[in-house]
């Protein structure tokens, strides 16, 4: 792949992890990796644009009816595509139909851009971790074969030590922090070409080992403000994407459309973009 490579436009595809959960900002929204990389890319092109199609609690089967078409229709520069790994943490999976779907989303937005990105997704050390690695790993390795057969580029976030570190991820235990988002924008960045801003890899410096207390007050308000709601949405049939659609798309419309820097010279946050014209 050419380094420095100049892409003009980004789409992003999949669940909370893309949507930008948990690096809340001060206005209540979320901001994530995939924003992060928008605006580092969009310094490098003038009249740069992005759409960020991601919906929370979203499965394979719904990323597919709900934003593959859309974000093939698009014909962008760059599409990132990550899920399934909603599917692999339900109690039951039937893991052909996760890798079905995710080679159907493949084979349909791979002729659609220039580059089709896709993940190895981190996980956060632990026994929850333990209990579902067989399933992600199975996910993985359809991922990677399909990258090998449709010319798409894996960021191995799963191979990362310091992405497991539990001090990247939230109170929820099941979104990074907006250092874990900072993270995975600079490794899709290098993994697109671009000259390395830092190791996004790097270990964190020694934990101090929190006392028993402190770990039962975690233990209790995880539970009482995340285990105890997932559990009840689960139960009714009820997912957090519930009436959400992706943050550049148009329900009213029924298709997505691109935002870019009210500035190009300063592109600056997204949330400053602008809707570009059709």
């Amino acid at each position: 792949m050419q380094m420095n490579a100049k892409y003009t436009s980004l789409v992003a595809v999949g669940d909370s992890f893309t949507e930008g959960m948990s690096d809340l900002l001060p206005d209540g929204s979320y901001r994530g990796w995939a924003d992060l990389l928008a605006e580092r890319m969009a310094a490098e092109a003038p009249g740069f644009r992005y759409a960020n199609l991601a919906v929370r609690g979203k499965l394979i089967r719904q990323i597919v009816d709900e934003q593959v078409d859309v974000a093939a229709a698009l014909k962008p520069d760059v599409i990132t595509l990550v899920g399934g790994l909603n599917d692999t943490l339900r109690p039951k999976v039937d893991m052909v139909r996760v890798r079905d779907l995710l080679t159907e989303a493949v084979e349909k937005l791979a002729p659609s851009c220039g580059q089709l990105v896709l993940m190895r997704s981190p996980g956060r050390n632990g026994p929850v971790m333990e209990r579902f690695r067989p399933r992600m790993e199975e996910l993985f390795t359809c991922i990677d074969d399909l990258a090998a057969r449709h010319g798409a580029v894996v960021v191995d976030l799963y191979g990362s030590g310091a992405l497991g570190d539990q001090r990247l991820w939230d109170v929820d235990r099941l979104h990074l922090t907006a250092e874990g988002h900072r993270r995975v924008a600079e490794a899709v960045w290098q993994t697109l070409g671009y000259e390395p801003g830092d190791d996004w890899g790097a270990p964190l410096p020694p934990a101090v080992r929190a006392t028993w207390a402190t770990r039962r007050v975690s233990d209790a308000r995880f539970a009482r403000q995340h285990l105890v709601p997932w559990i009840g949405r689960r139960l009714t049939g009820r997912s957090s994407g519930d009436g959400r659609t992706g943050a550049q798309y148009s329900a009213e419309l029924g298709r997505a459309f691109w935002i870019t820097p009210a500035d190009p010279a300063d592109p600056g946050p997204v949330t400053g973009w602008r809707r570009a014209e059709s």
